[in-house]
Order: structure tokens, then C-alpha cells, then sequence
């Protein structure tokens, strides 16, 4: 079983869950997805096979190449992607996606509107503002919800930063909240981690929730401050750079696979 497959079941086994059905959709956009085309890929351009579903073009989308194998019973051309990448060039398009049809659990028929509210949902960014923080304290308060969509958020930042603190924060202005604080950040992926706390935030189903994001080096006093009241989230560390600078197949944003 899949993660996809994991999150399908349980988004199938209480329908009314908005927090189940948020974490279907997260999974979806962080998985790297195996597109059947028409033809093979040229010059960044994917033509995907198109599939009528009364009145509704759906692209078909796999988790797994051994799926994409199966349901096409043949040698036949894809392409990998992210899906986010793939939420988003659907919804310029308005296709839908079919997802693990007739071969996994997961099998499902997302509509075009539900594509491109994901779209929307991945395209929100976080707003930027300044303060300085004068005292940390331990965090409190916050949804389990929360603290399970970052916990997992992070897992897939990988030699992002070292590791980030979780804390509650008293401003020099008064303002109270929640930051997290990551130390050590690779240089220039700082909007990176910002971006992937928003989604966990958005993706948690926290409604009007706000969780402030920092950046310490290690030898700076405010971590020193943080590690000792503040709850420690490690990220996993690439075994080598070169593992971490190789993208994902499809996953720059700034240069996705284009349909045609």
C-alpha cells in the first residue's frame, strides 16, 4: 500500500472529513506521478493521453510505473512528474485527473474543479513581515492536526536546514504566537521551507491558523533560547549533495513539462 493508497482509504472511510480529505489531496501533490502520452516527450513539451468521461476530459496519472504498466498492458510512453507540476498544468488546461484507475485502491476520477482548487490551494504563498522576538516559550495550544502535517511536511524537506524549533514567541510589540524556527538553513532555501510550512498549515485544516517562520544560524543565541524551550523537529539529512541537489523528475517549478 501506497501513501496515496493510505490516504484514499481513509478520506473513503469517513466521507464527511474535511481533515482526511485535505490530506488525500497533500499526498497527492508531494508524490512524483507517472503520466501516460501519446508519444514521447520532446523539447519539454508532453502531449498525456486524454480520456472522455461523460462529457469531462480526464489525463491518467500513476503512482507507481508497475501501475502505469498494468492498466496499459503494453510498452507505452510517460512521463514523471510531481504533482503539483501536473495539478497545475491540468488546471490551465481544465482536465481532470485519473488516478491508479482499475489498478490500485486509490483508483479515483478527480474532476476538473477539484484540480484546480488544489492549484489554487499549492499556489498560495506566505505573506512576509518583520519582528523581533523577545522571549520564547514552550509551545501550547496547537492541533495535533498540526503537529502531524508538520511532522510529515518536514520529513520531505530533506538537507533543507539541519533541524527547527517549534515554539510559542512573545514579540517586542506585545504580539503573541507560534514560530518555527529552522537552524541552519541551506543557503537559499529559505522560501522553500516557508512555502512547506504554509502548506502544512493550509493542508492541516487548521482554520485561521497562523504559525510564523525564522531562520537562526546555530551559534546564534536565539537558538540556544529555543533549544531549550521549544519542540525539535529533525530533518532527514541526504547521504550525500549530491543527492540533495538532484531534483525530482518534473519538480522546478520553474521548469515543468509543458502540454501540448
Amino acid at each position: 500500500m501506497t501513501p496515496i493508497d493510505a490516504a484514499h482509504s481513509a478520506m473513503e472511510a469517513d466521507p464527511q472529513s474535511d481533515t482526511l480529505r485535505l490530506r488525500f489531496f497533500e499526498r497527492l501533490a508531494e508524490c512524483e506521478l507517472f503520466v501516460l502520452l501519446e508519444k514521447e516527450a520532446t523539447e519539454g513539451q508532453i502531449a498525456p493521453m486524454v480520456f472522455p468521461v461523460e462529457g469531462t476530459d480526464f489525463v491518467l496519472a500513476f503512482d507507481l510505473e508497475d501501475r502505469l504498466a498494468e492498466f496499459a498492458g503494453a510498452t507505452v510512453p510517460f512521463v514523471a512528474v510531481s504533482g503539483r507540476n501536473l495539478a497545475n498544468m491540468l488546471a490551465t488546461e481544465n482536465l481532470g485527473l485519473g488516478l491508479n484507475l482499475d489498478v490500485a485502491p486509490s483508483s479515483i476520477l478527480i474532476p476538473p474543479d477539484a484540480i484546480s482548487w488544489l492549484n489554487g490551494t499549492l499556489s498560495q504563498k506566505p505573506s512576509e513581515d518583520e519582528a523581533t522576538p523577545s522571549e520564547f516559550n514552550a509551545p501550547s495550544g496547537l492541533p495535533e492536526a498540526l503537529l502531524t502535517a508538520l511532522d510529515s511536511k518536514l520529513a520531505s524537506a530533506a538537507g533543507l536546514a539541519k533541524f527547527a524549533y517549534l515554539a510559542g514567541v512573545t514579540y517586542q510589540n506585545g504580539a503573541l504566537g507560534h514560530l518555527l524556527a529552522f537552524i541552519d538553513p541551506l543557503p537559499g532555501a529559505e522560501p522553500a521551507l516557508a512555502a512547506a510550512v504554509n502548506e502544512a498549515l493550509v493542508f492541516s485544516g487548521v482554520e485561521a491558523g497562523q504559525l510564523d517562520v525564522c531562520f537562526f544560524s546555530a551559534s546564534d543565541p536565539s537558538a540556544g533560547k529555543l533549544a531549550r524551550v521549544g519542540l525539535r523537529f529533525d530533518l532527514p539529512q541526504p547521504e550525500s549533495n549530491d543527492a540533495m541537489l538532484r531534483p525530482a523528475p518534473g519538480s522546478d517549478p520553474d521548469k515543468p513539462p509543458k502540454l501540448r
